[in-house]
């Protein structure tokens, strides 16, 4: 029996290294070098060609390498086997540190006094206090939790929006597409770490960016995207930031990866781009939980973080 490594845009030999570390046992193989494909069981995963899994009948799990599993989903010949999500508190901490990175650029001006610091002017900028501003979260799943109660510790004041109802400490919840409106108009920093499903893609256009608050102490609502690029919709986004609709961005996520070379995104000076590096998935660290995960199926337990396909997450 063995433990497939299927990726691609990613090198599979440290994942394979990796997790032989820590299930030495077992024999892990890397795709397309599989001499046996009947005895594949197990597979960790990370945008696969649509049909390249169906070359294994004897799959009994998937592990998506991700906090999304979208790029699984697309696939409508994928195996009938249960998927696990990545749920790790490597993967969450690296999301929050990116979160919060550019939470405060924006909040403490930090593109403005880079544009003073290339003309060398020395000016003081007006700095409202953490408290007078609203952050929305939307996606109060584990990541957009952790980053909630790290923003809250900061003094930031929170809203979240989620697709049912959700209870999260310190943050003012809405849901549904009732609760949209309202959770938009007291927004000034607006933080998107949804899932991409039928539901959210293309949710965050020229109607989202009208309803947040114009009026907040920061000049003008922001948009922070490191959930999935396809939930913008990126000709409204340019047409909000060049009109000042939206004060600034910062984007980890796009339409189309990477982002090409005559996207306007480029050449905006209101936006931060970063190449989908938000959370980087660790071999070293997401190898212990995908052991621990393979060693508890194989013992007949559950597996823990299994995707719903009816809702795509």
């Amino acid at each position: 029996m063995s433990i497939l490594v299927l990726m691609d845009g990613w090198s599979p030999a440290p994942w394979a290294t990796a997790l032989q570390s820590v299930l030495p046992d077992e024999q892990i193989v890397i795709y397309p070098d599989v001499a046996d494909r009947d005895a594949v069981e197990y597979a960790l995963v990370w945008a696969p060609a649509s049909g390249v899994l169906n070359q294994f009948p004897n799959l009994k799990a998937l592990f998506s390498l991700g906090a999304g599993v979208d790029h699984l989903l697309r696939d409508a010949s994928l195996p009938d086997v249960p998927i696990a999500r990545i749920v790790d508190p490597d993967l969450t901490g690296r999301m929050s540190e990116w979160v919060v990175a550019q939470v405060l650029l924006h909040h403490r001006q930090q593109l403005r006094y880079l544009e003073l610091q290339r003309e060398a002017v020395w000016q003081e900028l007006a700095q409202p206090a953490a408290a007078d501003v609203c952050v929305g979260v939307m996606g109060l799943g584990e990541l957009g939790r952790d980053a909630a109660d790290i923003l809250h510790r900061l003094g930031f004041a929170l809203r979240g929006w989620s697709r049912t109802a959700r209870t999260v400490p310190h943050v003012s919840c809405f849901h549904g597409a009732d609760g949209l409106d309202e959770f938009l108009c007291g927004t000034d920093i607006l933080l998107c770490l949804l899932p991409l499903t039928p539901d959210t893609e293309a949710l965050i256009g020229k109607s989202v960016f009208d309803r947040l608050c114009s009026d907040g102490p920061l000049g003008g609502p922001v948009f922070i995207n490191a959930g999935r690029g396809r939930i913008q919709v990126e000709a409204d986004l340019v047409a909000a930031l060049r009109s000042k609709v939206l004060k600034g961005a910062s984007l980890d996520v796009f339409e189309g990866e990477p982002l090409p070379q005559d996207s306007a995104l480029w050449s905006l000076d209101n936006v931060i781009i970063t190449p989908h590096a938000a959370a980087v998935s660790s071999p070293r660290a997401l190898s212990h939980l995908i052991a621990r995960q393979v060693q508890a199926h194989r013992a007949g337990q559950t597996l823990a973080h299994l995707v719903d396909r009816a809702r795509g997450y």
